[in-house]
């Protein structure tokens, strides 16, 4: 009996077929958010087919990124997510695994770019905490040297992708969680910016140690708001249907710009 299945059935080859639909291009450079639950409950071959779907429609001389963030590789004072006794922080500070881009697993980032980055021939950055992977003709140029400090800025995988204007994919997911906006925070010049010592354990000479890196505060909570005007002002926001998902698709480079004066222009005088 199977009258009272529900939904569609979505394969590689549709889920392809509605990116290109939506404008992903062959040869792109593209990064992508994403939200495996809202494609629709009958995706055959699960996050593993979205991963194929979204290289075929890049093709051969495309590149995919994902954010592969680990945050939780961290000192625990200031874990919130959720905090941690007091007393657990020597112990976790002594114990915790130094971070390892094939080991080290994601934090609330979603099943697709978890199994992406366990796709032979893909390639995670070394940044302990915010991490991204790779796969395509530019991955070693976006991956390669993935500054410690200011983690999502100019050091980063999202300023190389900027250099390359690549495009951003939002695959049912808003723009909170759309990190180029982030690039922008770090290089808007706005009063207010909050800093703040970071700390982690990586492995230098094959021996863990905790490094110290200076890291932005960064804040999400005006980004909806940033996004709907960067999409009303300029018309570069195409937004289909991926599956049983709402996806937006967006130039990178142009959405950086124009959020770094916006979050001047919002957040604070900037500054001289």
């Amino acid at each position: 009996m199977v009258e009272d299945i529900q939904g569609e059935l979505y394969t590689v080859e549709t889920l392809r077929a509605d990116l290109r639909a939506l404008g992903v291009r062959e040869g792109a450079t593209l990064l992508v958010h994403s939200s495996f639950k809202s494609l629709g409950q009958w995706v055959c071959g699960g996050p593993g087919a979205v991963v194929l779907a979204l290289e075929a429609a890049l093709g051969e001389e495309g590149t995919l990124v994902m954010p592969t963030h680990s945050s939780d590789v961290g000192d625990p004072a200031r874990w919130q997510n959720p905090p941690v006794p007091k007393e657990w922080w020597d112990t976790i500070r002594e114990q915790m695994p130094a971070y390892d881009p094939e080991l080290t697993s994601l934090w609330y980032m979603g099943v697709i770019p978890d199994t992406f980055r366990r796709q032979k021939g893909t390639l995670r950055s070394g940044h302990p905490q915010v991490s991204f992977a790779a796969r395509g003709r530019e991955a070693e140029t976006i991956i390669g040297d993935h500054g410690l400090e200011f983690g999502l800025g100019e050091r980063s995988p999202l300023a190389r992708i900027y250099e390359l204007r690549g495009e951003v994919l939002l695959l049912g997911v808003g723009h909170v969680n759309n990190t180029s906006m982030h690039l922008a925070e770090c290089l808007a010049n706005y009063s207010g910016k909050e800093f703040y010592t970071a700390k982690a354990p990586v492995l230098v000479d094959g021996e863990k140690r905790w490094v110290e890196f200076t890291e932005l505060e960064y804040d999400s909570e005006d980004f909806e708001q940033l996004g709907a005007d960067f999409a009303r002002d300029t018309g570069l926001v195409k937004q289909g249907q991926v599956a049983g998902a709402t996806a937006l698709l967006m130039p990178q480079r142009e959405l950086v710009n124009y959020a770094v004066g916006w979050l001047e222009r919002h957040r604070g005088a900037a500054l001289g």
